[in-house]
């Protein structure tokens, strides 16, 4: 099988988040594919905590090439999907690397100054939704760029979708204590709203330790590091599911909620425009509070029209036909 190295960094590959499990997902397709996805990750001058001085976004990456590098050439790799635009120079080694975006230079998002020299390095990148190609064609003129979803696992959203179990009272926000995540809104929702059972998801063990500075409501659920089995049992259990983020380039759990059937808040940045469909329902901060109790309050208790766009257009199958496309092309 011919190998494609993905590089991204040592947390992302260790952590219950969009980033490994789209790691994971792409591993599986590519072995269908035939083609051997090698994962390569810098071991020294990273942080599990990516906020601290010297560890944060891109800057550190650069100093670690020589050992990424050494990876590559020791798996005898040509071709690297590589996730953090730290990484561009890579191309000065490997002309076929491309990016595939985990964050993006938007305003919204911490460091976002840093990135765009990076950016400005691109010149193919695949992505998941049709606004991200537009910015980069408009902000950063990369016109080669493949859209490819992450699709979600059919198997699991079929295993675990039973209307019967919803509780109606229950709204499942999944996210980190970022500040682009607004956790902060969350837990004042919940202090306002005691009648609501309110489920907040973290995808790391990290989390637990860094929401104990919270006062944290006792209509608040905590949960840390669920597998994907145990995301869409709850998913499923689930009235609404709300996402108040300032700006996403994965927003995987909102696909999974759409494929689940659940009544989906959301905002109305337009990062968010492929999350379209009947039941769900764009907002901002000055009203999602009054939108997700309006969809807690829906006489129905999934949305079928959610659950059957999700299966068009973001499903594990479509994604394996765009990698298809884009390995024959790419690795030709």
């Amino acid at each position: 099988m011919q190998k494609v190295g993905l590089l991204m960094r040592k947390i992302q590959f260790t952590e219950n988040q969009g980033p490994r499990v789209f790691a994971e997902r792409l591993q599986a397709l590519g072995r269908e594919l035939g083609v051997d996805i090698v994962f390569i990750s810098p071991e020294r001058h990273v942080s599990g905590y990516d906020w601290l001085p010297g560890y944060e976004h891109e800057k550190s990456d650069l100093v670690n090439y020589d050992i990424v590098l050494d990876q590559i050439h020791k798996e005898q790799i040509e071709h690297v999907i590589y996730t953090v635009s730290g990484f561009t120079y890579l191309k000065m080694f490997l002309p076929k690397s491309v990016l595939f975006p985990h964050s993006f230079p938007d305003p919204a998002l911490t460091g976002y100054e840093m990135m765009k020299p990076f950016y400005n390095m691109v010149d193919k990148a695949v992505v998941q939704t049709p606004f991200l190609k537009r910015q980069l064609a408009s902000q950063f003129n990369i016109t080669d760029v493949d859209v490819i979803p992450i699709g979600f696992s059919e198997t699991l959203a079929n295993k675990h979708f039973d209307p019967s179990q919803v509780v109606e009272n229950r709204i499942l926000w999944i996210g980190r204590d970022e500040e682009n995540r607004r956790p902060d809104l969350v837990l004042k929702y919940a202090r306002q709203n005691p009648d609501k059972e309110v489920f907040m998801v973290f995808g790391g063990e990290r989390y637990r330790e860094s929401m104990q500075k919270y006062d944290i409501p006792s209509n608040i659920h905590l949960r840390f590091a669920l597998s994907q089995d145990e995301i869409f049992q709850l998913m499923n259990s689930s009235k609404v599911y709300w996402s108040c983020s300032k700006f996403d380039t994965f927003a995987m759990p909102l696909t999974e909620a759409l494929a689940m059937g659940k009544i989906v808040v959301k905002p109305e940045h337009p990062c968010y425009d492929h999350i379209s469909s009947t039941h769900a329902f764009a907002g901002n901060e000055r009203n999602w509070f009054e939108l997700v109790n309006m969809a807690a309050a829906s006489p129905r208790s999934f949305s079928q029209d959610n659950r059957d766009y999700a299966f068009d257009t973001f499903s594990s199958s479509i994604m394996r036909e765009g990698y298809r496309q884009f390995f024959s092309e790419w690795l030709k």
